[in-house]
């Protein structure tokens, strides 16, 4: 089953995508978060029996699928961890860590936009970045999940690109903690929520086989398959459960595929490889069975400047 959120007059309104790709609404369903406690599908079935609403997929104002609480983005692809490494020092090799834990940082829900809404560069941004992921989203709630069970805590999928203020972020993770305004502008849904049965017939090792591309200006620049993660979903779910609860509509990132942003092409062939990211530039996303995004950038905001307290001329001093 196929989901999405349309805009209209009066709010989102959710909608199934029937078989002949017209979007059938739910009636009186605004946000698909709420319905993943089990009553997705009688939502969806009812809808179809009584097609009151029928949208043409070409005639609607898509908006993300749903509007998740909470965004932990995690690290699964190697071929993309080494590239990124390089862009810090040509001989550098992936961290032993990342064969031990999923590790992921919190980024900002607020920050959710529609598969084609117009994202900003960032303030003070030069080296703007898109990374192209699938995302997967939990569907109950859970605590200290084993990676067995976990896996019937996913509801479903959706495809994300998370644009990424490069420099931005470089420059405040050398303080030692996690991106923050780096990753605090846009991240942009693919059109579908799709449900994890749909793409069962799909699983192939750790994932799934499903292709993923990025254009821009319609330029293919990267492409990988779902598969290559080497880290499961239902092991990420597991370890976002750790010690803590994860609830409906929450979403795990499964992190940049090879090839996926401009990042690890720098890190791989140098910054002259490709321009990063301006105004009138167009990325396309697209994964098999999910769907994809299609962003303009767009001018941003000027940076408003922020001085330090006053005391920082004493310390600076020492």
């Amino acid at each position: 089953m196929k989901l999405v959120r349309r805009n209209t007059g009066s709010g989102p309104q959710l909608a199934v995508v029937d078989g002949s790709a017209d979007l059938v609404d739910l009636p009186g369903e605004h946000d698909l978060v709420p319905l993943l406690d089990g009553r997705l599908q009688d939502a969806a079935d009812a809808a179809l029996r009584t097609r009151a609403t029928v949208t043409a997929e070409a005639d609607a104002d898509l908006l993300a699928p749903l509007a998740p609480p909470t965004f932990r983005d995690f690290s699964t692809f190697p071929e993309h961890t080494a590239g990124i490494v390089k862009l810090f020092n040509p001989d550098a090799t992936i961290n032993p860590v990342f064969w031990e834990i999923p590790t992921f940082y919190f980024s900002n829900p607020h920050a959710i936009v529609g598969p084609t809404a117009d994202v900003p560069v960032p303030p003070n941004c030069v080296d703007f970045d898109f990374e192209l992921e699938v995302a997967a989203v939990v569907g109950r709630a859970g605590r200290d999940l084993s990676v067995e069970d976990a896996a019937d805590h996913l509801a479903g999928y959706v495809v994300l690109n998370d644009f990424s203020a490069r420099d931005v972020q470089f420059h405040e993770m050398s303080l030692l903690l996690g991106p923050a305004k780096g990753k605090d502008t846009a991240t942009a849904l693919g059109q579908y929520f799709v449900t994890a049965d749909e793409l069962a017939p799909r699983r192939s090792g750790s994932s799934f086989d499903l292709r993923m591309e990025v254009r821009v200006n319609g330029e293919l620049i990267g492409s990988d398959r779902l598969d290559n993660m080497a880290w499961t979903f239902p092991a990420l779910a597991a370890y976002a459960s750790r010690g803590t609860e994860i609830r409906p509509g929450d979403l795990l990132g499964s992190g940049t595929c090879q090839g996926g942003c401009l990042a690890e092409l720098w890190g791989r062939h140098g910054r002259d490889h490709h321009a990063p990211l301006g105004p009138g530039d167009v990325v396309t996303t697209s994964v098999e069975l999910l769907g994809g995004t299609t962003n303009r950038v767009v001018a941003g905001a000027a940076a408003v400047p922020i001085e330090p307290f006053a005391r920082a001329a004493e310390y600076r001093a020492q």
